[in-house]
């Protein structure tokens, strides 16, 4: 274990004593130990990091601050003192506030009303004063540099507003310290940008900021000093600015990763997929490309630029107005996913948990979903092939679970993407759609996705990648097509794909359409 930074000078230049420490903590639920040293301390005027693999303990160690768990050992300080926390209450009440991925606000509250719910402002006669509500609302969304109007309903809030509201909630509570869990990972760049200058905002009058996060960038441009964890265990701390993105990764997975984009050398077959001039009015427009079979074809772009919903209008789920996709040699029927799956495509959509799982059903029925036919005898499943397919599959990926018949709700995210790649490779496919791959999951479970993928195109299927990690479109494809306001503006091979012609085709207007 090793500290590299005791201290450290606050935007005025004094040094400053942690708002918040937590020191050796530990927390067990029955035989499985989720926190072996939970150690962080988080300073007035900082922006921290805390990175870690999935599993490492950095969502129970947030649960301890948030006041959700109480650490069976350990020693736990805000503002110098000693606390306990018994509840989320109490959390609240010692300033601290957490502002999670995906908030929950009352849709059918005001934006002013979510801020003060339960401790409304009162006027005369004791009634609740709705102008007074509104008028605070507005002062600190003003304090953030944000316009949002307080009085319009939550109900249809983008996630970005949301956590801004969050925020807001928590400086109307007088938060010391702000906790952000993985905030940034429902966000376009834009969305990021403006909640980055938020918190420099509140870090420069004096605010103390965990922030959680997967992405190096964003950990390395926001943070001031970086806390690793594995195993469950605290490993180092650092100032940003003494450390590498190779170093940190180090500490995190315990091993060099040599190559975390794993990418083999396949050779290439006859066209498996081909597109021509596909169109929907307003989504997306004269969109031609093929891929062909031990290929990895990565659709890049800005968010929005209709990436996704091509790769939809592909495998038959939303419609287009023109054009004709050929599926190895036949021609597929629009708006006909059944008819995709049955010649032998798969999809993986971005959100796994909504639309790849079934989250309350098993891990082995999920991967078995797409052989049901082949499993059923009568119409009714064969729970013994059942199980014999998933465990095949679950070991051929690596799924770690402790039981094929727990919920695939109860695996880490890097695992319930493995889940949801078994389910389709189960079926053979020709051709695999992967919607961002590794969106969510840590840095050492996306070398294993990225071997994965590389694999499957060394075994001869073709890939069609989408994804908006322009490490991972360079280090993965073979060819990259880049979208801008739904048309291809660039195709390039591996040795012309770089950051800069990749970012100038997503951009610019003049880029040229192949």
């Amino acid at each position: 274990m090793q500290q590299t930074d005791s201290s450290r000078s606050g935007p005025s230049g004094e040094r400053s004593g942690p708002a918040l420490s937590l020191s050796h903590a530990a927390k067990t639920f029955g035989p499985v130990v989720a926190l072996a040293d939970g150690t962080v301390d988080i300073r007035a005027g900082e922006i921290h990091a805390l990175v870690g693999e999935n599993g490492a303990g950095k969502s129970t160690l947030v649960k301890i601050l948030a006041g959700l768990h109480h650490p069976d050992s350990g020693d736990f300080r805000v503002g110098g003192e000693s606390v306990q926390f018994r509840n989320v209450g109490d959390s609240k009440a010692a300033g601290i506030s957490v502002i999670y991925q995906e908030p929950t606000l009352f849709p059918d509250l005001s934006v002013a009303e979510n801020i003060f719910v339960g401790r409304q402002p009162k006027g005369r006669f004791g009634l609740i004063s709705k102008a007074t509500m509104v008028r605070e609302a507005g002062l600190l969304f003003e304090r953030l540099g944000v316009p949002i109007d307080p009085t319009r309903t939550a109900e249809g809030l983008s996630i970005a507003d949301q956590q801004i509201i969050e925020i807001a909630k928590a400086i109307s509570l007088d938060a010391k310290v702000l906790v952000m869990d993985e905030p940034t990972a429902a966000l376009s760049g834009v969305e990021v940008e403006r909640l980055f200058a938020v918190a420099r905002s509140l870090r420069d009058k004096g605010t103390g900021i965990l922030f959680i996060s997967h992405r190096f960038d964003e950990v390395f441009d926001l943070c001031d000093r970086i806390t690793v964890m594995r195993d469950g265990r605290y490993i180092a701390t650092h100032r940003t600015a003494d450390v590498t993105v190779a170093e940190i990764v180090r500490e995190m997975v315990g091993r060099d990763i040599e190559a975390l984009f794993p990418k083999t050398v396949a050779e290439i077959g006859d066209t498996v997929l081909k597109v021509d001039g596909l169109s929907r009015a307003g989504v997306f427009r004269d969109i031609s490309f093929d891929v062909r079979a031990g290929e990895i074809v990565a659709l890049a772009g800005l968010v929005g630029a209709g990436r996704t919903e091509v790769a939809r209008a592909v495998f038959g789920i939303d419609p287009y107005d023109a054009g004709k996709i050929s599926f190895r040699g036949s021609t597929l029927k629009p708006r006909d996913p059944q008819a995709a799956i049955t010649a032998g495509m798969g999809f993986v959509p971005e959100d796994r948990r909504k639309q790849g799982l079934v989250m309350n059903l098993s891990v082995a029925r999920n991967i078995t979903l797409t052989l049901r036919n082949k499993l059923a005898t009568a119409g009714l499943i064969n729970g013994a092939a059942e199980r014999r397919a998933a465990q095949e599959w679950s070991k051929r990926l690596q799924v770690k679970a402790g039981s094929q018949e727990h919920a695939v709700s109860t695996l880490s995210g890097g695992n319930q993407q493995k889940v949801v790649l078994a389910k389709w490779l189960a079926m053979d496919p020709h051709l695999l759609i992967i919607d961002e791959p590794t969106r969510g999951i840590d840095v050492g479970t996306k070398s294993e996705v990225h071997r994965l993928i590389s694999d499957l195109a060394g075994r001869g299927i073709a890939i069609l990648m989408i994804s908006s990690e322009l490490p991972e479109v360079l280090g993965m494809a073979d060819r990259v097509l880049v979208m801008r306001e739904g048309r291809i503006t660039a195709e390039l091979d591996r040795a012309g794909a770089n950051p800069e012609s990749v970012m100038h085709a997503a951009t610019s207007s003049s880029g040229g359409t192949p």
